[in-house]
């Protein structure tokens, strides 16, 4: 986050990327962003086996462009960037926003729920640690098992359960409260908040029909993305990303921060050098207005290797 780092990746390396001031002035420490990098390593019996159905298309299909926000515009959740706040919770942000995504594009945009990541962070104790990390295989299998009720953002009484840790600022002209201090996890509660009166617990919640790991090779997350909608991927997080702006990152400098979990919404080409482009959860001031482009085809930070996946019951 230091200076030297920006200008360095600026001005003395030639990479494809720029970097800058988003946590300037706002109290994020080294430490802080470590626990934002909530993915814990999954033991081999957590793995998600893989999708075996063949899928429709064709590798002479797969276009050298996708932007899942414009292949369904129905979809509001597609293109909205959340906020974890200062808690480890992005393997529970990237798996409801993508549990989102899809439940509106299986249903043809006729149900859009925002899934509540207040409800898989607190309840599912077989993710993890809650605020302190999780596995991102194991909310997709809480999903199918147990369902999860909706819930939006912080303050919005939106759904059953709204997410209960303040949003916090990461970027230098930024209005909201700094990344600073460590976040408890929320209780788990069984009951949806009081202003709520569409639904009780129970009937509110969606469940996924199945869930699945996706391979690693290129053209088989293309193909998932492209058929079922945003996956949920995790890659190592180095000490330059967090200063990410614009471009196409690849690490260039740092030692490693921890595992973090991501939102993976289509891919493309930018002055040569193939992307995915990615949905953050640090909210919408953060990098590229909340989103990054990532190298793709090598395997850039192990971001291709842990690709979730599921679809809902409808």
């Amino acid at each position: 986050m230091s200076d030297e780092l920006i200008n360095y990746v600026n001005k003395e390396v030639q990479t494809t990327w720029k970097a800058g001031e988003n946590f300037k002035n706002h109290g994020m420490t080294v430490s802080g962003l470590k626990r934002m990098c909530g993915v814990i390593p999954e033991p081999n019996n957590f793995k998600l086996p893989y999708r075996e159905e063949a899928y429709e298309i064709e590798d002479k299909d797969i276009p050298d462009e996708f932007d899942s926000r414009t292949n369904w515009p129905k979809c509001k959740s597609i293109t909205t960037v959340r906020d974890q706040g200062n808690c480890g919770s992005c393997w529970a942000f990237g798996a409801v926003e993508a549990i989102s995504d899809r439940i509106c594009i299986a249903s043809k945009g006729e149900s859009q729920p925002s899934i509540s990541a207040e409800n898989l962070l607190s309840c599912c104790w077989t993710c993890g640690m809650g605020c302190n990390g999780g596995y991102p295989s194991s909310a997709w299998s809480w999903w199918k098992r147990n369902g999860l009720v909706t819930g939006g953002a912080y303050g919005t009484n939106m759904g059953c359960q709204p997410y209960e840790v303040k949003p916090c600022e990461h970027h230098v002209n930024g209005t909201r409260q700094p990344c600073a201090g460590d976040e408890h996890t929320p209780k788990c509660a069984k009951k949806c908040e009081s202003s709520y009166t569409a639904k009780s617990y129970t009937d509110d919640k969606w469940y996924g029909a199945s869930s699945y790991s996706v391979r690693s090779e290129v053209n088989e997350i293309q193909k998932e993305i492209m058929t079922n909608g945003p996956v949920e991927g995790a890659f190592t997080v180095y000490a330059d990303f967090p200063s990410y702006k614009s471009g196409v990152y690849q690490h260039t400098s740092g030692g490693e921060l921890g595992g973090h979990a991501i939102r993976i919404l289509g891919w493309g080409t930018e002055n040569g050098t193939p992307y995915w482009l990615v949905a953050n959860s640090w909210n919408s001031d953060w990098g590229d207005k909340g989103y990054f482009k990532i190298l793709r085809g090598k395997d850039e930070c192990g971001i291709e290797g842990e690709i979730a996946a599921g679809m809902p019951k409808m």
